[in-house]
């Protein structure tokens, strides 16, 4: 199993438009967290301009799957994304 960083680079106005979808966003996440894929995930503060998600997965198949049912994505809160790869020195 290899970590992985989804960085969401957010469009200026995300923080006024996430509510109509944040539930349905937050599902996701857990459904991903649930099945120990998804580790943690936030928004960078001050400004709000990034998103961080942490993986664990044997490859990024399932996040690109993740990137394709997220309705951020879908309605255009996430202005790009970004999957890099990332090695763990310390902690599990």
């Amino acid at each position: 199993m290899n970590y992985y960083a989804l960085i969401y680079d957010l469009v200026p106005d995300y923080l006024q438009r996430r509510g109509q979808v944040r539930d349905v966003h937050l599902k996701l996440a857990e459904e991903y967290h649930q099945r120990g894929e998804l580790l943690l995930a936030g928004a960078f503060t001050e400004p709000t301009d990034r998103a961080l998600l942490v993986f664990r997965t044997s490859g990024v198949g399932p996040i690109e799957e993740f990137i394709r049912k997220d309705p951020y994505v879908k309605n255009k809160l996430v202005a790009k994304w970004e999957i890099r790869p990332w090695t763990v020195v310390i902690g599990k």
